[in-house]
């Protein structure tokens, strides 16, 4: 027998252990370049990655955990493949919430009438209520941004890094650089200049915590409570007030305070009640104002009184009435989300005596003080029909927002998607169905979005933290804006500050001046930069090879609940400005639910903080156990938070430690692996069929983009091989059945350890690595991805579960009669069908190695459906 010793190539620690393994191999892999991009390889051998930049405000959570291991399974799985991986990650640092974070941070809030402070320092205990905060000037308040952003972001690169994403740290960006705001305003003057940008005044979706206008895909409807109040509306008299003889139509509102903003009543042209009312006036309760009785198709004879108050504006189907019926514009709700201040025209030329004094009772207050007080002064006109109804409703909210939304008249900029362009709408959607969709049925989300648009894309926002929109506007002699004709820098001149600096031909000194020019005091929405992450990333516009090496990108990996922003604006982007889809791969995670099954998110307060988790010592569980938990989902579906997979995530990588260092113990070294030659015996036959089936299948799940199917397929080879294979070809494995058959289950070990590792490499870099580490020379996550062998090796599958399933027969019956599984079997007789007995006698001296059994006797017996022992003799134990 030889004595089993560790080959001179093999590396093997005391102790083999998960603590440390973080830090050591991020370490290497940087000083290695492990994860560089090549640049100077072919398109065909380029894959690239458009990576979500996360939103760099505050912590990252768990499910940011969860969905970038999934896209860095994925851009593991394909440097494997003997791609070149372009995969960067940048940052997005501009916009609203990173605007809120720096105002609850320093206790600060933007107010652009503040002169520069060059030595301002926000205070060193913030105030708690916002009333309370010190106002900054503009440019103060970006440095600010910029300066949390950045401490920010070094957290989140640390966060990731610590998960193990293999990201070429070389790429990273910010959409807030100089590069980013460059590629953001280049792409909005190309789109200017070739029409798909516009600007106009007209109503829109507006915040009023925020104070900026909001795009239809940053909508949500929240359950509200509120009240359907009926009130009437008496026909006009020839007075003009309200002739209170004849009968009134009674409409049902929710907001009675825009009763002063009343254009019309609008009924179904087919409800025979209203018919005779079309074209009649009626005058509104309180204010004494007459509007039209009109028809219109959108007008639903079954919801409350079948005809409805148009305001200008309630929502957006207001909106929509205003506009086809040419209504006129009566707006009282201001941004601040507040009555006008002033009685507006209309009521001050009321015939109605009481009316300005009526409006000035609510002039300034917010809409829902001005609904209570409205609702108080129609009971006490008798004008209020019995009492107000509790309703819960859904009322559009800004998804960051606290209170509804408004709809406020205001010039904003947009940018075409289809949303009142059939033809465009069409070519998006043909877009879309360019790209693969993981899994296949989101595509049916992205058209579901498309078609339903109603609007084109609102970019500009009312904010200071982001790209500036890079136009001036000439002032005529009455200094009013000329915005028929928008003042462009030069190309070579971007990025510029349009409220910084003048434009060619003007200084200064005429800055908002008759005669002289103002700048665009907007930023273009975040969504318009972000939208542009292959253009930034990829060098557009900046680096034709690099672009032209990387676009379109391979892969778009992001959160199904976004396709309707980042997703559809990418493609809206490319489409105008490159003629193509921006990516041919899409790959969608879902959320992450807590026990009560709903989704993790800060702004819910049920997030769980990743670095606990992370951590390698307990009652941390370590990244290969988070990264294993991430990849037991696929794409697509939504996953409860589940420290229980991440243990079995842990007790697996611990498994791969200890089984390794066993195998390598033995003697087992890189040259063996493949050596097929040595193989003599028939379970060592049987192991390499099944890991060739499971290298095939992994190979075919992966290249699906369904990684964890790929898992469950490794997995169940990995304990077949380590609780069943090894355990089966110990006593072998040592010599104890010679020289031949040692090498043949060395070879064998060798073979499937290399490949097991290989599998295992995109889900559990930390630990491949380190296995990896002790016997071979390079990376794993440089190593090529297992393949199928040419010709595929002879054997019987099933002999290697027909003898595992004996040998738990055995133990099983040592475990019943309460003896140590050492005990010696004396004598025994086995009964079992043909096939089994004779997998048992392929397969005999390993099997009565590992179950120590000196004899037994065998009898096949096809009418059984299993196994049997009986008359079990064991050795008496050594006194």
């Amino acid at each position: 027998m030889n004595t089993p010793s560790t080959h001179d190539s093999v590396h093997l620690p005391d102790k083999p252990a998960l603590e440390g393994l973080k830090d050591k191999w991020d370490r290497a892999w940087g000083e290695d370049g492990t994860y560089a991009f090549d640049a100077t390889a072919d398109r065909a051998d380029v894959y690239s990655i458009d990576t979500p930049p996360p939103t760099a405000s505050g912590s990252l959570h768990v499910g940011h955990v969860f969905s970038y291991t999934q896209t860095d399974v994925i851009a593991r799985y394909q440097r494997m493949t003997g791609k070149s991986v372009f995969y960067p990650l940048g940052w997005d640092d501009n916009g609203l919430p990173t605007e809120r974070r720096v105002q609850n941070y320093y206790g600060v809030t933007c107010d652009p009438s503040v002169a520069y402070d060059p030595g301002f320092r926000p205070p060193d205990k913030p105030a708690k209520n916002p009333r309370d905060f010190v106002a900054v000037s503009r440019q103060n308040f970006i440095e600010l941004c910029e300066a949390l952003a950045s401490d920010d972001e070094q957290v989140f690169e640390d966060l990731f890094r610590s998960v193990g994403l293999s990201v070429d740290w070389r790429y990273t960006y910010r959409t807030i650089d100089d590069t980013s705001r460059a590629v953001s305003q280049r792409a909005f003057l190309r789109d200017l200049a070739a029409g798909h940008a516009y600007s106009q005044d007209a109503p829109t979706m507006w915040d009023v915590t925020f104070g900026t206008a909001v795009a239809q895909a940053e909508l949500e409807d929240r359950e509200k409570e509120g009240a359907y109040h009926r009130v009437n509306f008496y026909p006009e008299g020839p007075d003009g007030l309200a002739d209170t003889a004849r009968e009134p139509v009674v409409i049902l509102t929710s907001r009675p305070e825009l009763i002063p903003a009343v254009v019309a009543l609008v009924a179904h042209p087919d409800d025979e009640r209203y018919q005779p009312l079309f074209g009649t006036r009626v005058v509104s309760p309180l204010f004494g104002v007459a509007v039209e009785v009109r028809a219109h198709g959108l007008a639903k004879s079954d919801k409350g009184t079948g005809i409805a108050m148009v305001c200008t504006f309630g929502d957006l189907t207001d909106v929509t009435w205003w506009r086809e019926l040419d209504l006129p514009t009566r707006a009282v709700i201001t941004r601040d989300g507040r009555l006008a201040r002033e009685t507006p025209e209309w009521i001050a030329a009321s015939p109605k005596e009481d009316a300005v004094a009526r409006y000035e009772a609510l002039a300034g207050k917010t809409t829902f003080t001005a609904r209570k007080e409205i609702a108080e002064a129609l009971r006490e006109s008798g004008d209020l029909i019995g009492e107000p109804e509790a309703i819960t409703h859904p009322v559009p909210f800004y998804e960051k927002g606290d209170k509804p939304l408004e709809v406020v008249a205001s010039r904003q900029w947009y940018i075409r998607n289809g949303g009142r362009d059939a033809r465009l709408r069409d070519e998006l959607i043909a877009r879309g169905r360019e790209l693969e969709w993981h899994p296949g049925f989101m595509r049916s989300r992205y058209e579901n979005w498309v078609e339903g648009l109603n609007g084109d894309w609102l970019v500009s926002r009312q904010r200071y933290f982001g790209v500036p929109i890079p136009l001036w506007y000439r002032l005529d002699a009455e200094g009013n804006p000329d915005y028929d004709a928008p003042l462009t820098p030069d190309d070579a001149a971007l990025p510029v500050d349009p409220q910084a600096q003048a434009p060619a031909g003007f200084d200064e000194s005429q800055r908002d001046r008759p005669g002289g020019f103002t700048g665009d005091p907007d930023v273009l929405d975040t969504w318009a930069t972000s939208s542009l992450t292959p253009q930034i990333v990829g060098g557009w516009s900046r680096d034709n090879e690099l672009f032209g090496t990387v676009f379109p990108f391979d892969l778009r990996p992001q959160g199904h609940d976004i396709i309707r922003t980042w997703l559809f604006s990418t493609v809206v982007r490319a489409n105008s400005l490159n003629d193509s889809v921006p990516w041919t791969h899409t790959a969608l995670s879902g959320w992450i639910l807590d026990p009560d099954r709903k989704k993790m998110s800060k702004s819910k307060g049920n997030v769980v903080v990743p670095s606990d988790i992370l951590a390698e010592a307990k009652p941390g569980f370590g990244p290969d156990a988070v990264r294993y938990w991430a990849a037991s989902a696929r794409l697509g579906g939504d996953t409860a938070y589940d420290v229980a997979q991440m243990q079995i995530g842990r007790r697996l990588a611990m498994k791969l430690l200890n089984a390794s260092k066993f195998a390598l113990a033995q003697g087992v070294h890189a040259d063996l692996v493949g050596r097929t030659d040595l193989v003599t015996h028939d379970l060592d036959r049987s192991l390499l069929v099944r890991l060739d089936a499971t290298v095939r299948a992994c190979g075919q799940h992966m290249a699906a983009y369904d990684y964890a199917h790929a898992l469950r397929e490794a997995e169940s080879f990995f304990w077949t091989f380590t609780d069943d294979y090894v355990e089966l070809v110990k006593d072998r494995s040592y010599g104890a059945q010679g020289e031949a058959a040692q090498a043949s289950a060395h070879a064998v070990l060798a073979t499937a350890l290399d490949a097991l590792l290989r599998l295992f490499a995109p889900i559990m870099p930390f630990v491949t690595e380190e296995v990896w580490s002790w016997w071979h020379e390079g990376s794993v996550h440089r190593a090529p991805w297992p393949v199928p062998a040419a010709e595929a090796p002879a054997g019987d599958a099933g002999l290697l579960d027909r003898v595992a399933g004996v040998l738990a027969i055995v133990r099983r019956a040592k475990t019943e009669a309460k003896v140590s599984q050492k005990t010696e079997i004396a004598a025994a007789q086995l009964s079992a069908p043909a096939e089994t007995i004779e997998a048992v006698r392929l397969a005999g001296a390993d099997l009565r190695a590992a179950g120590r059994i000196r004899d037994w006797q065998l009898s096949a017996d096809d009418s059984r459906t299993g196994a049997e022992l009986t008359g079990v003799q064991f050795v008496p134990a050594e006194s």
